[in-house]
């Protein structure tokens, strides 16, 4: 007699919602997320940007109420972009005490405190009127070890004004060393570093340019991100920012990128972001405006993929909307 054996049905653990959820292998929770905020200098009113729709430059009144908002709704944390009233060719706003991103740094310790982790993008372009990531040599190209100097300068002044990690982006060699010797020797040495250790020369940062008011006056940012067909340059990038000091390693843009995602938290022992960018952002609310996707699916659907790739924390302008409905 021929022996039967039992039929494997996968699709019997896939028929209800509440089975789905019991073997779900990725989860999103709120304290994944981080939303990114710009606050502008000079400004009465938050002002819209048009290639973002939903986000919006904010006053130093309205980010206190979005960061509240955020942390309310269980946001892991918040990344600040500021956009200076005045800009010149050393970016000198970026580590004034007095510059806007420092005020909104003091602001945002009184407001959401310890409840959510207040993260400082540093880098020059948002402060320089060129739109470059550092200090211009005479020819116009970026001089490196010029630029190290503003951006140790950058991380003390964010330090002391109370941020809990300071996020360099700006692709410089040896920006984390200079940046986390420099906070060591302030007594600052609580400070964590998130490096963007992968960013590439990509073409979904446009909506953001809008919104932090940074596209390059000439040229482009190539010669000193990455360049997308390479994947082992990416590694080379993360295993030095470790060895200079960083804390946790960001790959950006994401949803492009899954595979160096993925490859990265193979390769590190240390929490790995991933940055869905504007494009990313703005492509999705686009095509829903048009009536042409789910936006909700899409949005989640896209979240959990970057997760499920390996990050462990995602930087997303969704972050506050996203996080309410995985708490509702």
């Amino acid at each position: 007699m021929t022996a039967q054996f039992p039929v494997v049905r996968p699709r019997r653990l896939r028929r209800t919602p509440a089975l789905r959820r019991l073997v779900a292998e990725t989860r999103l929770h709120p304290s994944d997320l981080v939303l990114p905020l710009f606050v502008k200098e000079g400004i009465a009113e938050p002002q819209p940007i048009a290639s973002m729709p939903g986000v919006v430059q904010h006053t130093r009144d309205s980010l206190r109420k979005a960061a509240y908002d955020a942390a309310e709704a269980g946001v892991g944390g918040l990344i600040l972009f500021g956009i200076p009233a005045v800009k010149d060719g050393r970016g000198s706003a970026a580590d004034d005490p007095a510059g806007i991103v420092q005020k909104a740094l003091r602001d945002l310790s009184a407001e959401v405190g310890d409840s959510t982790v207040v993260v400082a993008d540093l880098c020059l372009d948002e402060y320089t009127d060129h739109g470059h990531c550092g200090i211009l040599t005479a020819s116009g190209e970026v001089d490196n070890d010029a630029t190290l100097e503003r951006y140790a300068s950058i991380a003390v002044a964010q330090a002391a004004a109370g941020v809990d990690v300071v996020a360099p982006s700006g692709m410089m060699d040896g920006q984390v060393a200079a940046i986390r010797t420099a906070l060591d020797e302030a007594d600052y040495g609580h400070v964590a570093i998130m490096a963007y250790a992968v960013k590439y020369a990509s073409a979904f940062y446009g909506p953001f340019r809008d919104a932090a008011e940074c596209a390059p006056q000439f040229g482009d940012r190539s010669a000193y991100q990455q360049d997308p067909p390479n994947a082992e340059d990416a590694m080379r990038e993360v295993l030095l920012d470790l060895d200079e000091g960083a804390d946790m390693v960001m790959v950006k843009p994401a949803l492009s990128y899954l595979d160096i995602v993925r490859r990265t938290r193979d390769a590190v022992h240390v929490p790995v972001a991933a940055y869905q960018v504007s494009g990313e952002y703005s492509m999705v609310e686009a095509a829903a405006a048009q009536g042409w996707i789910d936006r909700d699916r899409i949005i989640m659907e896209t979240l959990t993929s970057i997760r499920r790739a390996g990050a462990d924390i995602v930087l997303t302008y969704w972050a506050t909307e996203v996080a309410r409905s995985l708490r509702a």
